[in-house]
């Protein structure tokens, strides 16, 4: 069975940093390209990183790029999102996701406030 699992979750200040996991099950991250999704209250889910395993560069959504850095450990099966001097527009539920398998997490909550 194909399951992604989100862990990392939480409350920061602004300018803090966390760090996302997303452990895979049933099937080897490796071979698939990973993506970082996000959705903010009242907004569109949209799409923050790309890890993609075809030309194995790293895409990310312009407003965090110099701040979040996708990675993947393929020995924990894990790809990770660090993100860096958060701010309060960082603030959404964040899903990892592999497209070629129609494959979501169950979301973790990343809330930046003072």
């Amino acid at each position: 069975q194909v399951q992604l699992v989100e862990s990392g979750g939480g409350l920061v200040q602004p300018g803090g940093s966390l760090r996302l996991s997303c452990a895979a099950a049933g099937f080897t991250l490796d071979y698939y390209s990973i993506a970082w999704f996000r959705q903010a209250p009242g907004k569109e889910r949209e799409g923050v990183s790309c890890l993609n395993a075809n030309d194995g560069r790293t895409y990310y959504l312009d407003s965090v790029k110099g701040r979040f850095t996708a990675s993947r450990d393929n020995a924990k099966n894990t790809v990770y999102l660090q993100m860096d001097n958060l701010s309060p527009d960082d603030t959404a539920i964040y899903y990892c996701n592999v497209g070629k398998l129609g494959a979501w997490g169950q979301g973790t909550q990343v809330t930046v406030s003072s």
